[in-house]
């Protein structure tokens, strides 16, 4: 059997597996949620230490514990840092909507640290939590993960990916392809004009984030449990949000109403709506290579991706887009996490959003997965992959829509003629234009060319 010790709460005692950092409350809710087996995101968790040491410190400037309590939460919080710390926050995502259990959890395991530095008992409630209520330091919390994690993961693999887009762009810049509407064959469009597109896409995506975090990056911190700073020194706020700024090296400051902070998580909503944003822009791109790469005998084949593994265990040979496939699927995610971050946006009550857990979760979880498959669709499906310019050409050639530069000489109505006379006999639109216009073959040539077509009137 586990061994165990006892603690106690407000509610009562409680037995505590024996080596847990934890205690009673952090207890009953592992007891109380045996929802899904998930924690809090790492990220989350991350955050909230953070918080915590942020506030220790600004609360030993405004001396509302001693100098040594609050050099111990700090030396705790770091340590916890530098560690595997994740053992010690179990309580599962589906819990108190306040995130109080996920508070207190962090209290208790600080006090338990900071008590065994100091050598005398640090409180979990009146030290660590000083100056904080579950419904500021989670809806804090929220920001400052969400803005730690675009700063260090979306935001740089977002970057990167337009990078490597843009130097692939240069790379087959020279390679001219069918364009396609509605999936039919349209005028010719150069590879890196594609590309490209894909690049500005990406860019625009990456500047709406970034207009939001001065959003993101005011927090909730001061206003405690409904808004009014009760119980948090009226200074608080502000010197929690410098000390904040200087662990994370990102600059936080207090909301300007701080009810709207704690009551809303409207911020959240419009960050997880710009992720959904961006998951659409790599669907797009991963369907745009998949649509590329198909056949590669009886799709289009215009390009090769990148072989990484076998694609079927009953077809040798098979090698399949599975990074395109793979980002599509997390775009799906994101959009899905944002309809859980959208309904869990509505449940601001009065003064306190009661589904605070699942929109940390969600939010974080979009932020990850953008991030990593960003990086895996420039490294290994975009930069790698080889372009087929006979079947580039091949197509070109028989593209009946080249006809439709013809149409300022020779109007719309022959022009189409024509093209579908080049579809039904399966011909070059050259011939058939040769056959049924007065122009030359040099100047059909020289109308039709698809290189030039590329420029239209751009």
């Amino acid at each position: 059997m586990n061994k165990t010790r006892i603690e106690r709460d407000s509610m009562g005692e409680l037995n505590v597996p024996v080596d847990a950092l934890y205690g009673a409350q952090t207890q009953r809710a592992v007891d109380n949620f045996p929802i899904s087996g998930k924690p809090m995101p790492v990220q989350f968790i991350r955050a909230l230490i953070l918080a915590k040491a942020a506030a220790a410190r600004a609360n030993v400037e405004l001396k509302q514990i001693s100098e040594s309590q609050g050099k111990a939460i700090v030396d705790a919080a770091q340590g916890l840092l530098e560690g595997d710390f994740m053992q010690h926050f179990p309580v599962d995502i589906f819990q108190t909507g306040s995130g109080t259990s996920s508070n207190m959890n962090a209290n208790e395991v600080l006090a338990t640290l900071a008590s065994r530095l100091l050598g005398e008992p640090v409180n979990p409630n009146d030290h660590v939590n000083c100056g904080q209520s579950s419904n500021d330091i989670i809806p804090t919390t929220i920001h400052v993960s969400a803005a730690l994690a675009l700063h260090e993961q979306l935001l740089p693999a977002l970057t990167r990916l337009v990078q490597v887009i843009e130097r692939k762009a240069e790379e087959v810049h020279h390679h001219v392809k069918t364009g396609r509407t509605h999936l039919m064959d349209a005028m010719p469009v150069r590879m890196s004009q594609v590309l490209n597109g894909w690049a500005q896409q990406l860019k625009a995506n990456v500047g709406h984030l970034q207009d939001l975090l001065p959003s993101l990056q005011s927090v909730a911190q001061g206003g405690t449990a409904v808004g009014t700073g009760v119980n948090a020194h009226p200074e608080f706020a502000v010197r929690f949000s410098e000390q904040l700024s200087k662990l994370t090296l990102v600059e936080f400051t207090p909301g300007q109403d701080l009810f709207a902070l704690i009551g809303s998580q409207d911020t959240a909503v419009s960050v997880s709506g710009q992720l959904k944003a961006t998951a659409v822009t790599l669907m797009k791109i991963a369907n745009d290579l998949r649509w590329m790469n198909s056949g590669p005998l009886a799709g289009l084949g215009e390009i090769e991706l990148e072989a990484l593994q076998p694609g079927s265990s009953i077809m040798p040979g098979k090698v399949n887009p599975v990074i395109p496939e793979a980002t599509a699927m997390v775009a799906a995610q994101v959009i899905g996490n944002d309809t859980v971050i959208t309904i869990a946006g509505q449940s601001g009550n009065f003064e306190l959003n009661v589904m605070l857990p699942i929109i940390a979760q969600n939010l974080l979880s979009s932020i990850e997965l953008l991030a990593n498959s960003s990086h895996l669709l420039g490294e290994k499906a975009i930069a790698s992959f080889k372009v087929n310019e006979a079947r580039l050409k091949e197509a070109l050639s028989r593209n009946p829509i080249l006809v439709t530069a013809l149409n300022p000489i020779i109007g719309y109505q022959k022009a189409a003629e024509i093209a579908k006379k080049a579809y039904q006999q399966g011909r070059p639109v050259i011939d058939v234009a040769l056959e049924h216009t007065d122009l030359t073959r040099s100047q059909l040539e020289l109308l039709l060319d698809p290189v030039t077509l590329t420029a239209g009137g751009v």
